[in-house]
């Protein structure tokens, strides 16, 4: 026995001398890294394909070249040839060699060599895994197909991994998987999650292999193993939406198959079941946009009447689709197991109403599609109605059963569409007013833009009238003869002119353009909120109706009294801390009591500026500290003051400011002498009368300050301050009138060109602008004035 294992290994060996060299290596050939998905092989192959045929490339070697390629895409999109070139390097497809080198795993069982048996075991895993490969997808596929197509098409999409045996044991779970819905409709398809880590990553897969749901673009993950199926077909049916298929009884099927507001066509579903089948209610999804499905169970005894309505065999599954005419289906097919394409055939064929109305823009591309070829144009008449109920809707119903295939006929709401219907109306210059049961015949050459004419005609109405009776000349009275006269003369017109439209060479009179049709089927947010929390509700009652009731109530009950638990121990805490905090405010209370009554709080104190005090607020102030200084005089004092210290109150507690005042009538030649020393020397003269009001900004550390006085030109005319202040220093500095720049001197008279006086003011204004002048201290905005040092002050 081992040496005949040993001949096997020596054969296989062999082989790849023998015929690796017939074909090539197909990944070089294709241009293609060995790692390479299905698609990336199909679309390197057509690439080349497309390039070297030999009908198109003029190349001699194109031919033998086109057949090189040929066969390197069919020995790579072949599972088990690709399997057998990667692993033994075999590329001629007539030998069958490595079809059957499974057929030695036999041997492994008599075998005392270990490394047969794994390499065995590994094979086996390889074949096992094989569906897997077959349906992966790239991430771009999985955004771009699935998701996208989810809207209409559920999808299944399994994560794995390479050398995962869990995913190998759920191998067999996926195939029967794979069998049971793929015939039903719904895309099944695997992801590596390993090549496509980020997709994973989004979708919250933390472990393979792991099952997902896709249904309307929403991703659910299934988070129990795969060995049972009905486990998760019940979850797949629980993420549909919400009675997406409805409950009919011979109490509500009257109202059900008589309303078509909702633009869409009844399909009723018969069964033997107290469930509808997955089946049916992957088609009703499919649909939902078109078809708007209902569901009666055969067995109970609340549908008799309605079986009987609509001859139904009991033994059998039966579908019946129902346009405006409740009476007459418009299809039925009845039997054991309808199957899925038979479905969607029968339902293809009559997804649209008789006379549908244009809805949204999807209504208006099925009803009226797009045709630019003039000797095909496809025309549409359209009548702008009111409401569905109108009888100019019944008779024209009636043309649109016998309406030829290329005129199609449908009506549209003005004040639901008001857009299109204006588009309409000023294309042609028609008053909106007057198109109410108009027909309007309508040419879409492109997807925005139509071509139009207008029924001369307005469409009669008879509110009086039953239209069955006027069709059967059974109808009374003159009223019901005027109309049924104007009626037929307004269906001649109208005939008269599609056949004229449908002409090639006619042109058509009117041309617009129009924007997408509003979808009147879209509910807004909070419509949406509201629907998904009654749809909870209703789940969570139905839920408890089951056998599932005892353990649900169980867990509410344990979840009332967490929540019960956790209220009154937030109870007890906020009692707690309601008395904690009594007790601060009747302790800050009683403090507060005794501080008013031992040590009152002390208020900004402004102080006066004199000898005794100069060095403390002047000289040795710390660096960074400024002292805010008003000039005053016995007349002014109190006046001045109180108005200062209301306008320096905010800044109390700015600890790098110290308030003060000056009286000058005893200080004035200080001032004066650090006026001179800004203005470089010289004699200068100044009206102490004319000081008050006057208020400096002192930066005693680095030994300059700024001036606020209602008539400095920084105050009156700031924008202009700079220049005047600088020819007054450059120009004059010698000159003992240089301090009228300021506005102290005695004489008001300058030659300056540009001299503004400002009119008189009152003791009370003096310091109306100190507000906004401090607000530009503190920014910076103010000019300074450099001193070399601070001048003694003297007591006279």
């Amino acid at each position: 026995m081992r040496w005949k294992g040993l001949c096997v290994l020596l054969l296989v060996a062999v082989v790849p001398i023998i015929l690796g060299q017939k074909i090539g290596d197909p990944y070089k050939i294709l241009g293609i890294h060995r790692r390479a998905t299905l698609p990336e092989i199909r679309k390197a192959y057509r690439q080349l394909a497309k390039e070297w045929h030999p009908d198109k490339n003029e190349d001699p070697n194109a031919e033998s070249r086109f057949v090189e390629i040929k066969q390197a895409y069919e020995l790579l999109s072949d599972t088990e040839r690709r399997q057998a070139y990667d692993l033994y390097g075999i590329t001629n497809e007539d030998d069958h060699m490595y079809k059957q080198r499974h057929d030695y795993s036999q041997y492994a069982r008599f075998s005392n060599d270990p490394f047969e048996y794994f390499s065995t075991h590994f094979r086996t895993q390889d074949q096992d895994i094989t569906l897997f490969h077959k349906l992966s997808v790239t991430a771009r596929h999985f955004e771009n197909n699935i998701l996208e197509k989810s809207v209409h098409t559920p999808a299944l999409v399994l994560f794995y991994t390479d050398w995962c045996f869990d995913c190998v044991r759920s191998a067999t779970a996926w195939r029967r998987l794979v069998e049971a819905l793929q015939p039903l409709g719904v895309t099944l398809a695997t992801v590596h999650a390993g090549h496509e880590a980020s997709l994973a990553r989004r979708v919250g897969v933390h472990g393979v292999p792991c099952l997902t749901v896709i249904l309307d673009k929403q991703v659910y993950i299934y988070k129990e193993g795969l060995a049972s199926l009905p486990k998760i077909l019940e979850f797949v049916r629980w993420k549909f939406p919400y009675k997406l298929v409805r409950s009919l009884t011979d109490a509500n099927v009257d109202s059900f198959v008589s309303d078509f507001e909702d633009n869409k066509v009844k399909a009723l579903i018969f069964e033997e079941r107290q469930n509808i089948r997955l089946r049916y209610l992957i088609t009703a999804f499919h649909y939902r946009d078109r078809v708007s499905f209902a569901f009666v169970d055969i067995t109970s005894r609340d549908t008799q009447n309605t079986s009987a309505r609509y001859k139904v065999q009991r033994s059998m599954d039966t579908m019946v689709l129902l346009k405006e005419d409740s009476v007459e289906p418009a299809a039925t097919v009845s039997t054991t197991e309808i199957p899925t394409q038979t479905l969607r055939q029968l339902i293809e064929a009559n997804q649209m109403l008789t006379l549908p109305r244009l809805s949204s823009q999807s209504v208006l591309d099925t009803v009226c599609p797009v045709e630019w070829r003039a000797a095909r144009r496809r025309l549409c008449c359209v009548l702008i109605a009111r409401d569905a109920h109108a009888h100019s809707l019944r008779v024209l119903r009636a043309l649109a059963r016998r309406a030829p295939e290329r005129i199609r006929y449908a009506y549209v709401y003005a004040h639901a569409q008001p857009d299109f219907v204006h588009a309409l109306a000023n294309g042609s210059g028609i008053d909106m007013t007057t198109l109410e049961h108009r027909i309007v015949v309508i040419w879409r050459r492109e997807a925005t833009r139509i071509h139009y004419e207008w029924l001369n005609e307005t469409w009669p109405t008879c509110a009086k009238c039953h239209p069955d009776e006027l069709r059967e000349g059974g109808a009374r009275g003159e009223e019901a003869l005027r109309y049924h006269e104007r009626l037929n003369e307004t269906k001649r017109a109208l005939e008269q002119l599609v056949k004229r439209l449908l002409r090639p060479t006619e042109v058509v009179a009117y041309e617009t353009r129009v924007q997408e049709l509003v979808d009147e089927a879209a509910a807004g947010a909070v419509w949406r909120a509201v629907s998904r929390l009654c749809e909870w509700s209703e789940r969570a009652l139905s839920a408890l109706r089951t056998h599932h009731a005892l353990s649900a109530l169980s867990v509410l009950a344990t979840v009332a009294l967490v929540l019960a638990a956790g209220y009154f121990m937030a109870y007890l805490i906020r009692v707690e801390e309601e008395s904690v905090q009594r007790q601060k405010e009747e302790r800050r209370r009683q403090n507060g009591a005794k501080r008013n009554n031992n040590d009152p709080q002390p208020e900004m104190r402004l102080h006066e500026l004199r000898a005794e005090k100069y060095n403390g607020l002047v000289r040795l102030q710390k660096p960074g500290c400024r002292t805010i200084v008003l000039l005053v005089d016995m007349q002014s004092r109190v006046q001045l003051l109180s108005k200062f210290h209301k306008i320096v109150w905010p800044y109390r507690k700015n600890k790098t400011l110290v308030f003060a005042y000056l009286c000058v009538e005893r200080n004035v030649e200080w001032f004066c002498r650090v006026l001179q020393l800004s203005l470089g020397g010289g004699e200068l003269r100044v009206n102490a009368r004319n000081c008050v009001g006057t208020v400096l900004a002192l930066n005693p550390h680095r030994k300059y300050f700024c001036i606020y006085h209602a008539k400095h030109p920084e105050c009156t005319k700031p924008h202009k301050r700079m220049s005047r202040m600088t020819v007054s220093l450059g120009g004059r500095a010698a000159d003992p009138e240089a301090g009228a720049f300021i506005g102290f001197t005695t004489d008001p008279d300058s030659s300056d060109e540009d001299h503004y006086d400002p009119p008189l003011l009152l003791q009370e204004n003096l310091l109306d602008g100190l507000e906004n002048w401090l607000d530009r201290l503190f920014e910076g905005s103010t000019h300074r004035y450099y001193v070399n040092y601070w001048p003694d002050m003297t007591t006279k």
